[in-house]
């Protein structure tokens, strides 16, 4: 017998806090156990045109950089929901997160904050990230920004429409 819908649910959320904890730890290299090499990694800074990364080598890369200046990152989730074809082994997902940092050379404290929209894959039993699209929705920094949600989401409709 496979696995129940709760099941899938659970296996989601628990690859949702695994990639959260790997990435307040800085555990780069464990992002290979999370997401297929393969998967496409869509970020949208609204600031800055939309970059596209391919695989968890290639993420990690990116991410050492761009974390390098901070000497606390910490990785917030908060909150998830999840749309799973326990049949066809794929589900839907989006997370809503906060970064919550501090850079080391200015002293001063950031917190951003995001989504992604995820496509999973169940292979042989477990669950990858197979697709993920983040957009930034805010930075409070130096320079604060609220950016809002985008006019459409890539799964479900857009909240409170």
């Amino acid at each position: 017998m496979g696995a129940s819908l709760t099941d899938d649910v659970v296996a989601i959320g628990r690859l949702n806090a695994a990639y959260a904890d790997v990435i307040t730890r800085r555990a780069l290299t464990e992002l290979t156990d999370l997401m297929l090499p393969d998967c496409g990694i869509h970020l949208d800074l609204v600031s800055a045109p939309v970059r596209t990364l391919v695989g968890p080598v290639a993420l990690a890369g990116m991410l050492a950089g761009a974390m390098e200046r901070f000497d606390h990152f910490t990785f917030v989730i908060r909150n998830s929901v999840v749309d799973v074809d326990a049949e066809a082994g794929v589900a839907t997902g989006r997370m809503f997160i906060s970064e919550i940092r501090h850079d080391r050379a200015t002293n001063e404290w950031e917190e951003t904050h995001g989504m992604y929209e995820d496509d999973l894959r169940r292979v042989e039993g477990r669950w990858w990230f197979a697709q993920r699209h983040y957009r930034s929705l805010a930075r409070n920094a130096a320079e604060p920004v609220v950016l809002g949600l985008p006019a459409t989401l890539r799964h479900g409709r857009r909240p409170g429409h």
